[in-house]
């Protein structure tokens, strides 16, 4: 589903609500915050009291800056403050994810009785599906470019400091124009330049810590190729943070002849976490979806609980091993 097929539908709930609770998945990113953001100011403009449900207890460094940067002026909240202030006609709209288990809380998904999906990952295991409007859009690179075509049509004036997080939605998913772009994001990305996204402001956002890419990097030199898919896993004493195999896996799909990559690490001290992602032509949901995981053909993550990362690389092995 497009949204311009559907702009209107959504302004139809936003009107019909009495207020409009936004949230995002887990760990939330630039694209998901940036989303969500353009929701809270286009459902303010129309009179609405909005508010941005964060659950996370830590936050990824540019998603950090901007909610450090916005807080006196945005409502955000947490899932339990949420509750106490959502009634009857409280309308939740969920942004860049379409699985409950992704949610920032998954019970939220009980707690409304309205909801609104937008997102650009393909359907599977634990999505949403019995809403009042869902919209997903696997063409789209990003919520970022399907909230700016929302916005554009909409004919909302999108002020620079929001233009510029979402130019920077586009540029994280599409790991730089590099992944699964089309004329779209070039189009919704030419836009938002227009509506004074900053392009140095994007760099510092972007910007990476030097530790954490030292790390990854040690990750990618000890890849190992099995049927043109890559597999690799962090040091056994380090700890990852989810979005850290996110962005190897993204990484290991740039070289030639690879297909898939699955990256394996600690997430915290009793779990160990797989990031992958898949061309299209390897279904990496399918495959994590035995572990336990889930997602689609282009991106699938699992966690999995008293393993260690040698173990599950080794079950990972001999599954590709039978495709």
């Amino acid at each position: 589903m497009k949204i311009i097929d559907n702009y209107k539908k959504i302004n139809k709930l936003i009107n019909d609500s009495s207020n409009v609770f936004i949230v995002g998945h887990k760990d939330l990113d630039l694209d998901a915050l940036g989303a969500c953001l353009a929701m809270y100011n286009y459902s303010i403009a129309l009179n609405k009291e909005a508010y941005i449900i964060v659950d996370d207890n830590r936050l990824e460094p540019a998603v950090e800056k901007v909610i450090k940067d916005l807080i006196e002026s945005v409502q955000f909240l947490d899932s339990e403050k949420a509750l106490k202030l959502k009634n009857g006609d409280s309308l939740l709209v969920v942004i860049d994810t379409n699985k409950n288990y992704l949610l920032q809380n998954p019970s939220l998904e009980q707690d409304f009785d309205t909801k609104i999906i937008i997102d650009h990952h393909e359907q599977g295991t634990g999505t949403m599906i019995n809403e009042k409007l869902v919209i997903i859009d696997t063409d789209a690179s990003s919520t970022c470019e399907m909230m700016t075509e929302f916005l554009k049509l909409n004919k909302y004036i999108i002020d620079s400091d929001l233009a510029t997080v979402l130019l920077s939605g586009i540029i994280l998913d599409t790991n730089s124009y590099v992944l699964k772009t089309d004329t779209n994001t070039f189009y919704y990305s030419y836009f938002l330049t227009t509506c004074g996204a900053k392009p140095n402001k994007v760099q510092y956002l972007l910007k990476q810590d030097l530790n954490k890419y030292i790390k990854r990097q040690q990750m990618i030199t000890n890849t190992k190729i099995i049927n043109n898919i890559a597999i690799t896993k962090g040091q056994n004493e380090d700890v990852y943070r989810r979005e850290e195999l996110a962005k190897a896996a993204d990484t290991l799909l740039l070289f030639n002849d690879i297909e898939a990559s699955f990256v394996i690490a600690k997430t915290d001290k009793d779990t160990v976490g797989v990031s992958a992602r898949s061309l299209g032509n390897i279904n990496v949901g399918q495959i994590l979806g035995m572990l336990g995981g889930g997602g689609d053909v282009h991106e699938a993550a699992a966690k999995v609980s008293n393993t260690t990362t040698n173990n599950l690389e080794k079950e990972i092995i001999n599954i590709i091993k039978l495709l």
